[in-house]
This record gives C-alpha cells, sequence and structure tokens, in this order.
C-alpha cells in the first residue's frame, strides 16, 4: 500500500535522516580557497583599474603636500566650498595645512563634500570598505553629494575577506555596528531601467590614496 504523505513530511524525513546519518565534510578548507586567480599585478594598480571602472576617481600621492595641492585645485575646479571633516586625524592634517573646513553637523544639509578615512580598500572590486566605527558615523559618507575618501597603501588588501580580517584586528570580537562596502558612486535603475546616478547616496566618489 502506498504511503500516504504530503510532499512537506517526505522534505522533513528525508532532513530528519540526514541529520541521523552525517557525514564528515569533503571540502573542510573550502571558505579558505581563493575565490579568483592570483595576479602579479600591484594591488594599488588592481585597485585603480576596478575602482575607475565603477566610475570612481582614483588619486594617488606621494605625501601629504602633494594630496593637499591635489585637493586644492579639484576644490577650485568644482567650486567645492562646504568640505566636512569629523574624524580627528583628517582635521588634524587639514588644520596643519590651513585647510577651511567645517568640523561640525552645523549647517549640514548644505554640504559639498563629506571627507573621511576608511577601514580598507578592497583591490579586486574597486571597493572601500567602511564603517561607523569612527566619528564620520553613518551620514557623512551618504549625504553630501560628493564623497573623498583618503586611504593609506597599508589599507590596501586584495580580497574581502581580507578587508575583515583587519576590521577584526582594530576592533577585535565587537565590530562597529554598521559595515558597509561601497563600489562606485550611488546608483540605480529601478525605474523604467534608466541608470540615475546619485540615487541613493554620492553622485561622485573621489579616492586618494597615499603611501604610508
Amino acid at each position: 500500500m502506498k504511503e500516504n504523505t504530503t510532499s512537506k513530511e517526505r522534505l522533513l524525513k528525508k532532513i530528519r535522516k540526514a541529520l541521523l546519518e552525517r557525514r564528515d565534510n569533503p571540502y573542510p578548507n573550502l571558505e579558505d580557497q581563493p575565490l579568483y586567480p592570483s595576479t602579479d599585478e600591484m594591488p594599488e594598480v588592481v585597485f585603480a583599474e576596478a575602482f575607475s571602472a565603477v566610475a570612481g576617481r582614483f588619486i594617488f600621492c606621494e605625501d601629504e603636500i602633494q594630496f593637499i595641492e591635489s585637493l586644492l585645485n579639484l576644490a577650485e575646479e568644482r567650486n567645492w566650498r562646504k568640505i566636512y571633516c569629523w574624524e580627528p586625524p583628517l582635521q588634524q592634517m587639514l588644520k596643519q595645512y590651513e585647510y577651511p573646513f567645517f568640523e561640525t553637523d552645523r549647517d549640514f544639509e548644505q554640504a559639498d563634500v563629506g571627507f573621511t578615512l576608511c577601514e580598507a580598500l578592497i583591490a579586486r572590486n574597486g571597493s572601500i570598505l567602511v564603517s561607523n566605527g569612527s566619528m564620520a558615523g553613518r551620514r557623512l559618507s551618504i549625504y553630501p553629494n560628493v564623497h573623498i575618501v583618503l586611504a593609506y597603501t597599508s589599507q590596501l588588501v586584495m580580497d574581502l575577506k581580507d578587508g575583515f580580517k583587519l576590521l577584526k584586528t582594530k576592533y577585535g570580537n565587537t565590530l562597529p555596528s554598521m559595515v558597509s562596502n561601497i563600489t562606485g558612486p550611488s546608483r540605480t535603475a529601478d525605474i523604467e531601467k534608466t541608470l540615475v546616478i546619485g540615487a541613493h547616496g554620492p553622485k561622485e566618489l573621489f579616492v586618494f590614496l597615499l603611501d604610508g
């Protein structure tokens, strides 16, 4: 006589049987295996190419002076007047070179630029790992139309898993409540399949990479 069972009961029966007949994982080291083929290119080159491919603007600077000069030229060219910076290390650098910026959120709705550090640069997909573990919080990398990131070559890693290792080293087991991976300017094509830049965040994304 054929057993009268529903598809749900048959599925649960298979699950129970599988749990009773546990076997060793045939691929115990699968998570440690590389997802991408190895490359001989320098991480800086890999990041620059991938970041440019998603409409990011990459600028390498040998030292702080070259960075300030590049920032001044860019601000003059784009007519930026209200650059907001809330992280003490960045504020200290800008004050050292007498570069004007806003260090509070006063009139934040009029911000031209949000200027932040980052947790890591992911070379393989040209993305930026950020968190709310710094004074920049959640708003500064999202609200202004332009987001500028200052990063260092020591923060450049090949893959996302390596970026999370940096986070774990920095914060231990208590990771920030918000960790985000930014890949290029904000974009969407949800409405009539028309690409719109800056729909959910900055329209332009710049990365200044300093050696160090």
